[in-house]
Order: structure tokens, then C-alpha cells, then sequence
């Protein structure tokens, strides 16, 4: 049992705030965000060692673009999950506790199975 890369909706998982994921498509959505940071840092950092000014300016803007755009889509995996799991998006604010919330988090988004069966967000991912 694996994720498909070609059986996902990357809008939906990537961009939207509705409904549930599995943990199979929250570590998929970490991972193609990091991948992209990644693979963004690599190239600003060749920009910037090129010694052109220009280059620089161009790459902080993009860099402040794809932050916002990693926020964006680090939430809606997470605010899934908290679905999946059966409690308010809202709860992706225990991260804000200082050592004890990022563990709490990570511990039942990315480890947690969700609901058995359908809740108030929806049916549950692994049987639809």
C-alpha cells in the first residue's frame, strides 16, 4: 500500500483546506514542499555567487514568493490531517508551544491513523 504519484490531485492536496488526506499524501505534501526549498536554495545560492546584483534582487523576491507559497501549502496538508484526524484545523496551532507542540503535531499528523470511518469532514481517504 503506497501512494501513487499519479493517483493524487496536487491541487487539492497542495492548495485546498477541505476535507481529509491520509499519512501517505501529508509526508507526500512535505515532501514536494521541501523538495522545492531545496532545490530553490541550491539555485539561489549559484545566483548569488555569481556576483550579480540584479540576479541577487530577482532571487529574494522569488525566495519571499515561494516561502509564502510553502506556508500556504504546509498548512493545508497539516489543517487535512487535523481533519483526518477528527478535530478543527484550529488545532494546527499547538505547533505555537514552544518544543512540546511541534512534537504533539507531528506526532498525530504524521503518525496517527486517522478516523476509522466518515466524521464531519468527510469520508475517510483510505477508502474512498
Amino acid at each position: 500500500m503506497g501512494v501513487h504519484v499519479e493517483n493524487i490531485d496536487w491541487t487539492y492536496l497542495l492548495f485546498k483546506f477541505d476535507g481529509r488526506i491520509n499519512r501517505a499524501k501529508f509526508w507526500a505534501g512535505i515532501a514536494v514542499s521541501w523538495g522545492f526549498g531545496i532545490i530553490f536554495a541550491i539555485l539561489a545560492g549559484i545566483a548569488v555567487g555569481s556576483g550579480s546584483g540584479g540576479l541577487a534582487s530577482i532571487v529574494v523576491i522569488l525566495g519571499i514568493v515561494l516561502y509564502v507559497v510553502l506556508i500556504w501549502i504546509g498548512l493545508a496538508i497539516s489543517i487535512k490531517r487535523w481533519h483526518d484526524r477528527g478535530k478543527s484545523g484550529w488545532w494546527i496551532l499547538i505547533g505555537m508551544i514552544p518544543f512540546i507542540g511541534a512534537i504533539w503535531a507531528l506526532v498525530e499528523t504524521g503518525f496517527l491513523e486517522g478516523d476509522p470511518g466518515d466524521n464531519q469532514y468527510g469520508p475517510n481517504p483510505l477508502l474512498v
